[in-house]
């Protein structure tokens, strides 16, 4: 992509947090953290850390001068423990030094002492003491209690999914920078620029003009810089407005995953009715949602666990309740899909164990019960634009399912210790946040006398291509080269009140209200054109390829002549635009609304290799078609589904999150936690985007990508489970969470390994 940063990344030139040229009397931050997950502080003393070469100052919950609160939702997160720490990583002091070196140098000559209390992990557990961080929630559809009597088939089970950490290249880091009166800069990596710009000032006892918050660009993020990136930047700035010099804090690499959140691990029952011809007629859910110790963003996730509690099915009896449970583990927090992926995997699920029970595979139920155009929600809105069953039937034609069911088949049939597995995933994915307010977008734009023009939005470039696809929309109005536009860093500064990066919105908004900036000064240059041109209706001009048109005629004018002649006449040449996502509603009292514009659709075929005597597979193929409408940048919209495909895959059968019984990580690196690499992706990754219909809510038609493909990852654990079933049918799979190799064997053979090695067999394994 020649104006993204693409160039910049590849040559190796483009700045982060860490990369930026440090300024005189900078100081560098380094946080002691609780060893404890549940505890009272009995001492803190900084005393021999401070008399440490090179230290200047160790700051504690005491120092605060404003409020030690960082929560989001719930004001439930000091910044700096106080009397009790409630995780392991929880910061408790930050020491400021003249290098790293010598911070960390400091830190074991804190006297730390921890009187030690019980660790509640299990979510199941905390909420049978009552430990949850907000009510729960119920989503209703019909009457569920009535139905059961009349479905031919009844299947209960439970399904747990693990967590996922983010593992984004760029770890978390601030540079924050005082100025006059108090003021502070804070240079953050973040997706949520004016959520931080809001807790600094509230920290700092400042009004928020005081604070400046400014993203050039994130090294991913993945939802793990919505609110995880706020205590680093809100501890940078405290410490630059105390000691009045700037302040740098970056994580390592194995601070980063021990002292942040992750995807939330969940624990969910289920019990689904059918008839005996496949059509779903009620499905009742619980969700245990582990929390973690804080709110942070958990009870919008749990909110977007709901919204997707029925994936993309038509349920017409649907009884949804969900627990946000707090427990002594890192606060959870937002990650791709924010909360989505929970829920469509558990009713994935309920749909495969009713499939073996009715004896039909789980295809035929999906497709049974598809949604279509004017189908009922759980939360009350109707399903617009649906392409679920187009997205289904392309598929299949397009990629051949029944060749590909008959190659499997045979297969199988031929293939003692090797089996094939086959699924479909269906998407339906909401846009739009869930949090009405958040609905909002803004734009600046400049045109510049030369002809240049320069465009800022709230919108947080993390690799995802959003300044990009903003650059487009600039270029696309004002019809001109590429090159004429810059997209600027997001700044608090430039654009307040910004909505986080995230809920894949992004370009949606920020780039509804560049599109209205831009057509706003499109205007006044369409009337001076007519004056220059001689003529008396601006409706008439045109501006395309930099060229002027009149009335449909080719004019000797040009873009780089009209625009010196716009500002001789002094004629505004910037303009801001504000953009409200209109229509957007949800009244929690009732459960019922309208939350998104729009729903994404799309359904992928995935294919898998099982080797039934070592447990470990291959993902042959992963075959997609998703509804992506008209795209402002193809290559762009291809590398997002791609990489949440394989992100997706990644969660369910390879990327495990361990915990002790005392809330200890235990894969708390790149050596204990695998994610996918080049050989763990599937073999065959094909993604054919549907371009169908019109999208009002999108800019020029177009259609999110950043989260749907995500979910797509989930017919790959399906795909291992039939192949599961092929080696041993009558064998009941646990619905568990990632399916690793090791977790795989465990159920081929768990039960006659212990059977055997009871016995005094050297060889359990041998088949």
């Amino acid at each position: 992509m020649k104006y993204s940063d693409l160039d910049l990344h590849t040559r190796g030139q483009a700045r982060f947090v860490d990369d930026l040229p440090e300024p005189e009397g900078l100081l560098h931050a380094v946080v002691l953290s609780s060893p404890a997950a549940h505890g009272r502080i009995i001492r803190l003393d900084a005393g021999k850390a401070v008399e440490t070469d090179g230290v200047h100052a160790v700051l504690t919950a005491d120092d605060i001068p404003g409020a030690n609160e960082i929560g989001t939702l719930v004001a439930d997160e000091p910044l700096l423990a106080e009397e009790t720490v409630h995780f392991i990583g929880q910061p408790v002091a930050l020491i400021l030094a003249d290098s790293e070196r010598q911070a960390r140098a400091a830190l074991p000559r804190i006297d730390l002492e921890i009187d030690e209390l019980p660790a509640l992990v299990d979510p199941r557990e905390a909420k049978a003491r009552g430990e949850l961080i907000v009510p729960p929630r119920t989503f209703c559809l019909g009457d569920v209690e009535a139905t059961w009597k009349e479905c031919d088939l009844v299947v209960e089970g439970t399904v747990d999914s693990g967590a996922q950490e983010h593992l984004y290249l760029e770890t978390q880091g601030s540079l924050a920078l005082p100025g006059e009166r108090g003021t502070v800069r804070v240079i953050s990596s973040t997706q949520r620029p004016t959520g931080v710009q809001r807790v600094i000032a509230r920290l700092l006892g400042l009004a928020m003009h005081q604070v400046e918050v400014e993203v050039t660009r994130l090294g991913g993020a993945f939802g793990g810089k919505e609110d995880q990136a706020t205590a680093w930047a809100a501890l940078a700035a405290l410490g630059a407005v105390i000691r009045k010099a700037p302040v740098k804090l970056v994580l390592h690499r194995q601070e980063d995953m021990i002292f942040t959140g992750k995807r939330h691990p969940y624990t969910s029952d289920f019990r689904i009715g059918l008839n005996y011809g496949g059509r779903i007629l009620a499905y009742e859910v619980d969700f245990y949602q582990n929390a973690g110790a804080a709110a942070d963003l958990s009870p919008a996730i749990l909110e977007r666990t709901l919204f997707h509690c029925t994936g993309s099915y038509f349920v017409p009896n649907v009884k949804a309740t969900a627990y946000c449970c707090r427990t002594n583990l890192l606060p959870n927090t937002a990650f791709r899909g924010f909360g989505g992926p929970q829920g469509m995997f558990v009713i994935e699920a309920a749909l495969f164990k009713a499939a073996v029970a009715l004896g039909m595979s789980p295809a035929e139920i999906q497709e049974k019960n598809l949604l279509e155009e004017g189908d009922t929600f759980p939360y009350g809105m109707t399903a617009r634009g649906c392409s679920a069953p187009v997205c289904w039937q392309e598929a299949k034609s397009r990629y051949d399912y029944k060749e590909t069911l008959k190659r499997v088949e045979e297969f199988n049939t031929s293939h003692v210790l090797e089996k094939k597995g086959l699924a479909f995933m269906p998407v339906c994915f909401g846009i739009s946040f869930t949090n009405a307010v958040l609905n909002q977008g803004g734009a600046l734009v400049h045109v510049y006398s030369d002809g240049s023009v320069s465009v800022s939005t709230g919108a947080v470039e993390m690799g995802q291509g959003v300044k990009y696809k903003i650059l487009e929309v600039a270029a696309r109005v004002f019809s001109i080269d590429r090159k004429r536009v810059k997209v600027e860093s997001t700044s608090t500064l430039r654009v307040a009140n910004t909505s986080p990066t995230a809920a894949s919105t992004g370009t949606d908004l920020n780039g509804k209200a560049t599109e209205l900036a831009c057509r706003a000064i499109l205007e006044r240059l369409k009337g001076v054109a007519a004056g220059e041109l001689g003529e008396e209706d601006p409706a008439k001009v045109e501006i395309l390829e930099e060229r002027i048109f009149y009335d449909g005629e080719k004019t000797k004018l040009m873009w780089e002549h009209l625009i010196p002649r716009v500002y001789s006449r002094r004629v505004n040449l910037s303009a801001q635009a504000h953009y409200a996502t209109p229509g957007i509603h949800f009244d929690k009292a009732t459960e019922k609304g309208e939350p998104f514009s729009y729903h994404a659709y799309g359904t992928a075929i995935c294919e898998v290799t099982l080797d039934c005597l070592r447990g470990t597979y291959e993902v042959d193929a992963v075959r997609v078609v998703h509804d992506l409408g008209p795209s402002l940048a193809p290559d762009v919209d291809l590398g997002q589904a791609e990489g949440g495909i394989v992100q997706g895959i990644g969660w369910l059968t390879l990327e495990e999150v361990l915990y002790s019984d005392q809330g200890r990580l235990l894969t708390g690196t790149l050596s204990t936690y695998k994610v996918p690499d080049i050989y763990h992706t599937p073999r065959e990754l094909e993604v054919h985007f549907l371009e169908r219909g019109e999208n009002p809510f999108g800019v020029f038609n177009s259609k999110a990508i950043g989260e749907p493909p995500f979910m797509y990852g989930i017919g790959v654990f399906f795909a291992l489970l039939g192949a599961i079933k092929a080696f041993r049918p009558g064998i009941d799979v646990p619905i568990t969470a990632p399916l690793t190799p090791e977790r795989v064997l465990m159920t081929l053979y768990g039960n006659r390994l212990a059977e055997l090695k009871g016995l005094g067999v050297e060889n359990p394994t041998g088949v």
